[in-house]
């Protein structure tokens, strides 16, 4: 009987030990378990959780990395033995931000919050047939894109901040500023002259320049600080030209600004 109990005495005293000598971590122990593929940042949380004692010296170093032991469980090791313990995984990049917006469009800051800008339809009408006329047809008349209304709805104050978020395969050099020349009920701006369709539909003489800023896929920030006077303003996007039928056929995101 006393035998018995020692026996197992013995055996649970080996246990413990096992146990004890299993919870402290070496660079054999690191080696097994980057072989048996466990992940790395597994590997790195049972260095910080766990008891260890490595030997961290230039020869052991060459051998674990030798063993296909990463620099990041290396650091760790490193970390554990000076008393501090390694970071899990790097901070998310700013890539990985969530974007200011999520739908196609034009937006103008506010309050420091990207407000999406209205568009209003586009109608064409036909100007200088006398020239068509005299050519023989060789010059065709004069086409202006004519929106209805006097003004804006959208009035902004400088300075102004806007976010274009263009389609996919669009460029940002698509999207044409101009200048609307306002009328008592409506708004117009050159939009094919003699026949001549100007790069997305806007005639130079309209067109204002500025300035673009890529801050996400697809995304674009313009700042006009008080290059626009008092006017009537649009963005036009591509796909916004004229059809032969005089039909509506775009929009464009126009606003107003009065001083």
């Amino acid at each position: 009987m006393r035998k018995r109990i020692g026996t197992a005495l013995v055996f649970f005293a080996m246990c413990a030990g096992l146990t004890m000598a299993q919870q402290s971590l070496d660079d054999d122990g690191v080696i097994k378990m980057v072989k048996a593929g466990i992940a790395e940042d597994v590997i790195v949380s049972s260095i910080n959780s766990q008891p260890g004692n490595y030997s961290l010296d230039a020869d052991h170093l060459i051998a674990l990395k030798s063993a296909g032991v990463s620099d990041k469980i290396m650091a760790a090791m490193i970390s554990k033995n000076s008393g501090a313990a390694a970071p899990l995984s790097a901070a998310p990049a700013a890539a990985d931000a969530k974007p200011p917006v999520d739908e196609i469009g034009v937006y103008f800051k506010k309050d420091n919050q990207w407000v999406e800008l209205a568009p209003e339809v586009i109608n064409w009408k036909t100007g200088g047939a006398g020239k068509s006329f005299l050519s023989g047809g060789l010059v065709k008349p004069d086409l202006n894109g004519h929106i209805a209304g006097g003004h804006s709805k959208n009035v902004l104050t400088t300075p102004l901040d806007f976010l274009i978020y263009v389609p996919e395969g669009t460029a940002i050099t698509e999207y044409q500023l101009l200048h609307l020349h306002d009328h008592s009920d409506s708004r117009e701006f050159r939009s094919v002259t003699g026949g001549v369709v100007h790069s997305s539909g806007g005639a130079q003489r309209d067109e204002m320049e500025y300035d673009s800023k890529k801050i996400a896929p697809r995304m674009y920030e313009i700042v006009l600080s008080n290059t626009l006077a008092k006017g009537e303003y649009g963005f036009l996007p591509p796909g916004a030209t004229s059809s032969s039928n005089m039909a509506s056929s775009g929009k464009m995101y126009t606003f107003q600004i009065l001083e």
